[in-house]
Order: structure tokens, then C-alpha cells, then sequence
């Protein structure tokens, strides 16, 4: 395996203190971990696995080695800002591993075990986008720096469970602040995305009483979601659904969903879901907020899972971590009051409030 130094075209991440590029011939494995900082403790954030398939140039390998370059890079720095907020002992990292999530064999997860492990702790991997709780238990054999595991196996299962919790709570305490109530009974809430987390959180929104537009590509995710809860009204495309009246729209599916063309013209009052990487550009903040939308920042919203994980180092109390994740309203609230006295975007808010506990000021 080796490694290649963050230089070229990747300095605008030099405030990440490691990135590494890695192959392995046994297995195939090729993968990017991208460590952004361990000044609150060592470097925790999921691993995911793609074919980076989504840009015209995937048949080209460089074009695909930058683009698992730059979500390992981009996703690292939200972690650190993500585990700052959420209390944790923790700096950023993130790990990427090229290839079909369905088609993934048990050579290339020893192998990215392995490379974790020769980071010596500096990372510690959980699950993430392509990557279920047996895929970390097969990584767990090869790496003791390995969390988002089974209860068999030494952890507490789906991060899912928590990260959902989360975002019901941020949506609580947003809510607040545009309505004057934390109470979502007969809200219109748009998901985009019910999987592990989306699928979830509607369970929390049902019970409140709200009323539940959902989209997703997986047929047998939204029959799963009408078996639970056949009151959801299924929509069939993202276009339907943001032609719907929605009082929140909630991104739970893959990042860059809220892009420059969309805030453009959207009118939802509340935007907060689970998605990392919400944003497909930084100005994209400034937009929403000029138009009056309320985006409740990803990395705010979305620490439940992190906090699960993290749990799994501290004694695996799943109790202790859902009481830490019901704090995420507090949280939340602290964001947007910061945002609202010195007029700043939340997303700006959010980054400053990490940024102070990483500096020892909060």
C-alpha cells in the first residue's frame, strides 16, 4: 500500500493534516482516507463504498480517483466540525473505498482493514453510504479501530437508529424558530430518501402527527416504508415532490442535493434532513437564507449516528448515547440563535460554534 502527500490541486484542503491513497494488489482494494484533523482526539468518521459512476469522466481513472479524493476531503472536514458539536472527544476523518457496494467481497474489507490499522488509531472507522454493520464486522477482523458493529461483535448496531433521532430533534428545535413551536403535528414534510435513516425518521413524524410526502428509487424501501406507515403518500420523483406544498423539505439520501438552480427557486420555509454534504456548493448557504429558507446545517443535524459509534469506544450504553443525541435540539437552537444576533447563514453559525470548542473557547 502507499501513501501520496495532500500537494497540486488538492491545496485548498491543506488545513487537512493527512490524506491517504492507497491499493492493494492481493485484493484490489483502492481506497482514500482522509484524516482532517485530531486536535480533540483521534480522527472518527464512517467509511463509505462507490463506483464514482456519477460524472461523464468515470471511465477515466483519474477523474475517479479525484472525485473519491474530494468527498473523502470535503467529508472529513464536516466530521471534524460534526464531532465538535456533537461533544465528542474526536477530530474528522473519512475513508472511501472505490467499487460496487453490491458486488464488495471480503479480501478488499480485510484490506482496508488493514489500512486503517496502519494508521495506528489516528483513524477510527464506522458504516456509512454502501457499507452495512456485517461489512464492519468484517473489517473489525483485520482492525481494532473499527466501530458501527454488531452487538455480536462488540457494538451496537445500525448508526441509523440515533442519526435519525437526531434530525427529529433538530427539525423540532428549527421548527421553533420558524413557526414559534417545536410541535410538528400537521406539518407537510417532504423526505427525500427512506432508507436507513430517512425510513426512520418518518416513523418520528408519523407520531407526531405530521403529514409524510416520501420519494426514493428503491421500490421495495417504499413498500417496506407503506407496510409501517401506509398514511405516507409516496411520490414518484424528487420534481413531484418539490412541486408539493411542504411546510420542511428533508434531503436523506446523497449530498450535493441542494444545489445553486434549486435555491433558486425554492420556497420551503424549513429545510433539515439527514444527507451529509447537503449543500453542492458553499454559496448555496447564503442563497436559502436570502430568500427566507431556514437551512439547518447537515453536520448539526445528522451527529446522531457519530455519537452511537463513538459510544461503542466508551462502553456501549445505547441509553447514555440516545440521551447525548435528544441534545442535538439544544444544539441546534444555540446555532440558529448565534446565526440570528450576528447575522450570519446557519451554516456559518455552525462552524464558528466548532470551530470555538476546537480552539479551547467553547
Amino acid at each position: 500500500m502507499a501513501n501520496t502527500e495532500l500537494t497540486g490541486p488538492w491545496a485548498d484542503f491543506a488545513g487537512h493534516e493527512e490524506l491517504v491513497v492507497a491499493y492493494d494488489e492481493a485484493s484490489g482494494m483502492q481506497a482514500v482516507i482522509a484524516v482532517h484533523s485530531t486536535v480533540l482526539g483521534p480522527a472518527l468518521g464512517g467509511v463509505r463504498m462507490s463506483c464514482y459512476a456519477d460524472r461523464p469522466e468515470s471511465g477515466d481513472q483519474p477523474r475517479r480517483t479525484e472525485a473519491a479524493r474530494h468527498d473523502a476531503l470535503r467529508l472529513s472536514r464536516a466530521m471534524t466540525y460534526k464531532n465538535a458539536l456533537a461533544g465528542l472527544d474526536h477530530g474528522g476523518g473519512k475513508g472511501v473505498i472505490f467499487g460496487d457496494p453490491g458486488n464488495k467481497s471480503v479480501e478488499v474489507l480485510h484490506a482496508f482493514g488493514r489500512l486503517v490499522a496502519s494508521l495506528n488509531g489516528r483513524y477510527i472507522t464506522a458504516g456509512d453510504v454502501g457499507m452495512s454493520v456485517a461489512d464492519m464486522d468484517t473489517i473489525g477482523q483485520t482492525c481494532r479501530w473499527t466501530t458501527g458493529r454488531s452487538p455480536e461483535s462488540g457494538g451496537l448496531g445500525d448508526s441509523g437508529i440515533l442519526t435519525a433521532v437526531g434530525v427529529w430533534q433538530a427539525m423540532r428545535a428549527a421548527a421553533g424558530q420558524v413557526w414559534g413551536t417545536c410541535d410538528l403535528a400537521g406539518r407537510r414534510v417532504g423526505v427525500v430518501g427512506a432508507g436507513k435513516v430517512g425510513g426512520r425518521l418518518i416513523g418520528h413524524l408519523i407520531d407526531e402527527g405530521a403529514s409524510v410526502y416520501v420519494v426514493d428509487p428503491a421500490t421495495a424501501t417504499l413498500a417496506g416504508v407503506l407496510e409501517k406507515y401506509p398514511q405516507v403518500q409516496v411520490l414518484e420523483s424528487t420534481a413531484g415532490l418539490l412541486a408539493t406544498d411542504l411546510d420542511v423539505l428533508s434531503p436523506n439520501a446523497m449530498g450535493g442535493f441542494l444545489t445553486m438552480e434549486l435555491a433558486e427557486h425554492l420556497s420551503v420555509p424549513l429545510i433539515c434532513g439527514g444527507a451529509n454534504n447537503q449543500l453542492a456548493a458553499p454559496e448555496v448557504a447564503g442563497v436559502l437564507a436570502g430568500r427566507g429558507v431556514l437551512y439547518a446545517p447537515d453536520f448539526v443535524v445528522n451527529c446522531g449516528g457519530v455519537i452511537q459509534v463513538a459510544e461503542e469506544l466508551a462502553g456501549c450504553d445505547l441509553e447514555r448515547a440516545r440521551a447525548k443525541v435528544m441534545q442535538v435540539f439544544t444544539t441546534t437552537e444555540k446555532v440558529l440563535a448565534r446565526a440570528q444576533l450576528t447575522g450570519c447563514t446557519p451554516m456559518a453559525a455552525a462552524e464558528a460554534l466548532a470551530e470555538d470548542r476546537i480552539a479551547g473557547r467553547g
